[in-house]
């Protein structure tokens, strides 16, 4: 088997802005030739990364190495790599020609070898007749062409791109997709690509990084990131699925909405509580017979182009999203199967809050920054460290902050098949999870309210 030759490798990689981490302890290896997309939502850091990649910022901590070398404190220009920016940041007194070869010139190349470089570039980027226009006339599309080229004239190990289709057109965007992954193969240089759209991580990537609050969540090929997500944020982030609360009965044999269910998982303990991810074209709909191993009622029905995707509620109330080529009508009762390799069983990242606290006295208990009454501190003498253990179902949420003891932002919402799994996020940077049937919005500002008998505190 081939051995990948690693370009870049990021060693614990941690940054800061203030007092705001935005990037934990990121390890990542990037091999030679190899296209790699950094995917995550707005804020997540995956821009960050790429800077201290590029040399546009200084890690915190950690260590970068390209092409064998120790970067880490290395300027940007000084780095085998070059960047293309969501802004193409082209120079709009020079035409074509003049912006590619800006960088040969800083070189002080003779003027026949920059003619063959900037020519040989242009026909990769497909502007071979472009050299004499002025980039304020050219489309966004040929922009980002030049862009590219600017870049790679200089033969770069490494071609850093920061969401360079964002300013696009939906249909440019996909135009360009496929110019870069054939500009890719052509050039075999090694791509680290950063983008917030999965389709777009999906169609160009041999492996995706996803990332969330700083963290990476899973690296692996799309079809692995795609079938098999190592948990509920990556599953709900990459394409649309189906995610519920399940428990694990024994090897092979999973429990959720209200049904117990063939798998093929193994290595769970007995009745251990799962997160369960169903994708909806892997649920089989079709009229009501002893074949299905659970019923429900088709609640809506929307043409796609390709598919009908309609919602089924089931008599326990749980909630599926389904895609099939057939078009079940609304208020029709269906029946559904599905096959135990299409149900993927993941291990819970946490079964309930868990923050550090500390005893004020008989009745009281500080966390999360602010004294709470608990109805039982165990006997616990004052300033005595604790943990405190709170339901995710008995965080109490209010729309208005001041009705809170604490406010929060709303920072992440899963669906979960008959409920939403809230991710709040305080001012001091601390995350509380909340179970709730109503419906929130992503920014939405709350205050939170945990009663007494709800607060479970075990000594440290």
């Amino acid at each position: 088997m081939h051995q990948k030759t690693d370009i870049i490798t990021v060693e614990q990689l941690s940054h800061a802005f203030g007092d705001k981490t935005v990037l934990q302890d990121i390890n990542l290896s990037i091999g030679k030739g190899e296209f790699v997309t950094i995917l995550g939502p707005s804020g997540c850091g995956k821009t960050t990364l790429m800077r201290l990649i590029g040399g546009f910022l200084k890690a915190s901590d950690g260590k970068i190495t390209i092409a064998g070398l120790d970067m880490t404190q290395t300027p940007p220009h000084l780095r085998p790599v070059n960047t293309v920016f969501q802004r193409y940041a082209l120079f709009p007194h020079l035409n074509v020609f003049e912006n590619i070869a800006f960088g040969l010139q800083l070189k002080k190349l003779p003027k026949d070898e920059i003619k063959k470089q900037v020519k040989r570039v242009l026909k990769i980027v497909t502007m071979t007749d472009y050299e004499e226009r002025d980039v304020d006339s050219l489309s966004g599309g040929q922009q980002q062409r030049v862009a590219i080229a600017r870049a790679i004239v200089n033969r770069p190990e490494v071609l850093l791109l920061d969401e360079p289709l964002a300013a696009l057109d939906l249909k440019m965007r996909k135009d360009m997709q496929m110019e870069i992954k054939a500009m890719h193969k052509k050039l075999g240089i090694s791509f680290l690509y950063v983008t917030h759209d999965q389709e777009e991580a999906l169609t160009l990537s041999d492996r995706i990084v996803v990332m969330s609050e700083g963290k990476i969540q899973q690296v692996g090929t799309p079809i692995e990131i795609y079938n098999e997500p190592a948990n509920a944020f990556v599953a709900d982030f990459i394409g649309e699925s189906n995610i519920l609360n399940g428990v694990m009965l024994e090897d092979e044999l999973v429990e959720f909405a209200g049904h117990q269910f063939e798998c093929v998982d193994k290595g769970f303990a007995p009745n251990e509580p799962v997160d369960v991810v169903v994708r909806p074209e892997d649920i089989y709909i079709f009229e009501l017979s002893d074949a299905a191993q659970f019923t429900g009622q088709v609640t809506s029905s929307i043409f796609k182009g390709v598919h009908y995707e309609m919602m089924v509620t089931t008599p326990e109330g749980y909630e599926f999203l389904i895609q099939d080529y057939h078009c079940f009508e609304v208020g029709k009762t269906v029946g559904m199967l599905v096959k135990p390799l299409d149900i993927q069983v993941m291990k819970k990242e946490r079964v309930c809050n868990t923050f550090e606290g500390t005893v004020v006295d008989k009745t009281h208990v500080r966390f999360l920054g602010t004294t709470f009454e608990c109805a039982d501190t165990k006997g616990l003498a004052n300033g005595a460290e604790v943990m405190v253990n709170v339901e995710f179902g008995n965080i109490n949420l209010q729309d208005n902050q001041e009705d809170g003891m604490l406010s929060g932002v709303v920072s992440f919402i899963l669906y979960k098949g008959n409920h939403y799994h809230l991710t709040i996020s305080t001012a001091n940077n601390e995350s509380i999870f909340a179970d709730t049937h109503d419906v929130w919005d992503d920014g939405d500002r709350v205050g939170i309210n945990i009663s007494a008998k709800s607060i479970q505190i075990e000594a440290i």
